[in-house]
């Protein structure tokens, strides 16, 4: 299957293809480099730092930013408390959830990790997106991720 725009063909299989692999190649890596300087993963990285620019965020605000389930994000919120990086306070508002927020201890945690996390993107991004072709694509994914998102294309449905 192809598309035609422009006189140009996208092999739309291949795009698929290349655009997950990159993306689980480059979440392995930071994955290591943050295990290895931090001890956390890329997925409790990326929560640490929701909750820290989201304050009194939901459980339910991580889920539907990072498109998994309810259940799933309760477990990750599960591991930030027991390492004292995170904790859940009542909501005054709505009994029935909990705002979360970070310890001063996670807020260290994800502000060393965000600094691995900025250079080893950086590193590896280094000689592949130089300085005119990497805001076009960082444009163009996106515009690709506000359309899915707006349309709710991929949300878990349970």
């Amino acid at each position: 299957m192809a598309s035609k725009r422009d006189n140009e063909t996208v092999d739309l299989p291949g795009f698929f293809a290349d655009l997950v692999r990159c993306e689980t190649r480059l979440y392995n890596a930071l994955n290591g480099l943050l295990r290895d300087r931090h001890g956390i993963v890329t997925s409790q990285f990326e929560a640490l730092r929701y909750l820290r620019d989201h304050p009194e965020a939901r459980v339910a605000d991580l889920a539907t930013e990072f498109a998994i389930g309810i259940g799933a994000t309760s477990k990750v919120i599960d591991r930030l408390e027991r390492q004292g990086w995170a904790v859940r306070q009542p909501n005054p508002s709505d009994r029935r959830s909990s705002l979360l927020s970070l310890t001063d201890s996670g807020s260290r945690l994800v502000d060393a990790a965000e600094r691995t996390f900025a250079d080893g993107a950086v590193e590896l991004l280094r000689g592949t997106l130089d300085d005119s072709s990497a805001p076009a694509v960082a444009r163009a994914i996106s515009k690709l991720r506000a359309a899915l998102e707006r349309d709710r294309t991929g949300m878990p449905t349970g």
